[in-house]
């Protein structure tokens, strides 16, 4: 069984969502766009100013740049995959989450 097996879709759908993640890694990447960050843009005054922002941003940015990268393989290899890939890219999308979500609220504090 390969992962062509398990689409259903169009592939254009993860090419637009892999150019989304680029251009938002981008932005995150270059220290803007901290209204994108989910629970940041939400919280406090005080509680923002726990945070340091570029470092924030960066950690962010790197983990959807790390998501969106393993995006293309997955496109031009469906037909030569096995099925088995598209767990381990879903493994590696949780576990790359939760290593921003710990990041977020170790190195990013001041």
């Amino acid at each position: 069984m390969t992962m062509k097996d398990l689409s259903n879709g169009p592939d254009w759908i993860v090419w637009a969502v892999f150019a989304l993640l680029v251009v938002l890694s981008a932005v995150l990447l270059s220290g803007h766009g901290t209204n994108l960050i989910a629970g940041y843009n939400t919280s406090s005054k005080e509680e923002k100013d726990k945070y340091d922002v570029k470092k924030l941003c960066r950690v962010v940015g790197g983990g959807l740049l790390a998501i969106a990268s393993l995006l293309p393989f997955a496109v031009l290899g469906e037909a030569l995959l096995p099925a088995w890939v598209a767990y381990a890219y879903l493994a590696f999308v949780i576990v790359d989450c939760i290593v921003m979500i710990i990041l977020a609220n170790t190195i990013c504090k001041k």
